[in-house]
Order: C-alpha cells, then structure tokens, then sequence
C-alpha cells in the first residue's frame, strides 16, 4: 500500500500518512485553483507556526 511506503519515507504512521493526503485533497478540493506544491507549503508554514518554528520577518 502505498500509505505505508510514503509514511515511512516522511516519518509518519500510515494513519497520518492518509491524514495527511486528506488534508490535501480537502484544500485542493476547496480551491481549485491553488497549484499543488502551494497547497503542500501552505501545510507546511502551518505545521512550522504551530511547533513554534518561525521566525520574525523584519521590514527593512
């Protein structure tokens, strides 16, 4: 299955591995017009604002 494979590749249970492709689906469903690697990014800032991994931008 390839939940398995791609979870392993991305350190992730199968379960969240499915999670994670719904999570995607669900956002490209709601705004077809997003390209994909924007969707993945989007997913990606989130996940870096919610483990704190974020910086300050600084105006300059």
């Amino acid at each position: 299955m390839d939940a398995i494979k791609y979870g392993k590749v991305f350190h992730r249970s199968t379960p969240k591995q499915i999670e994670h492709w719904a999570t995607i689906g669900k956002i490209a469903e709601e705004n077809p017009d997003l390209p994909l690697n924007f969707v993945k990014d989007i997913i990606i800032g989130l996940e870096e604002a919610d483990s704190g991994d974020v910086t300050e931008y600084q105006f300059g």
